[in-house]
């Protein structure tokens, strides 16, 4: 009598009886982020405010290019702020250069800055940072960065507008 190999079969119960003991609840995003936002736009409202390209990056949860950015090799001194409401986000002392091709940050200006949300499309398991005060898509977070943190903000430069430091020396 021929011995048959018993794990594909064995596999395929495993499978079905998980797929019946789901809940469904495990698919779906852990959310961190404000349900309501302080700024709070009609889309024609944010349509008539942004570029369509703005737009597209802040409400649509688009993305730019790698290495198009404007704010990508940028050395300036400043804060950069959303490009939809203003709000401070991220300073440049928390800027560096990750070679991912987006700017890229080591920590928010502050803990009230942004806020995070799971974000599971393109196939993918990321967290989605978002402007804690318009909830506009900036860009994702990852485990990667330098210390202190280990983060790596990455974010569109299309969801920033950057604001220079103001020199408080007087000139001699």
């Amino acid at each position: 009598m021929k011995r048959r190999n018993l794990f594909p079969l064995i596999a395929a119960v495993g499978i079905i009886l998980a797929a019946c003991t789901t809940t469904g609840q495990e698919k779906k995003p852990k959310v961190t982020s404000v349900k309501e936002y302080e700024v709070n736009l009609s889309e024609e409202e944010w349509r008539k405010r942004l570029t369509p390209e703005e737009f597209r990056i802040l409400r649509q949860k688009g993305t730019e290019y790698a290495w198009t950015g404007e704010y990508n090799k940028f050395k300036k001194k400043g804060v950069f702020n959303c490009a939809g409401c203003g709000n401070p986000l991220f300073s440049s002392e928390s800027k560096y250069d990750s070679g991912s091709g987006w700017p890229s940050y080591w920590k928010p200006l502050n803990e009230e800055a942004v806020v995070t949300e799971a974000d599971y499309s393109h196939g993918m398991t990321r967290t989605e940072v978002l402007c804690a005060k318009c909830g506009g898509h900036l860009g994702h977070v990852f485990p990667d960065g330098p210390r202190p943190t280990g983060q790596r903000y990455c974010i569109n430069s299309l969801s920033l507008d950057f604001e220079a430091k103001k020199d408080t020396k007087k000139d001699e």
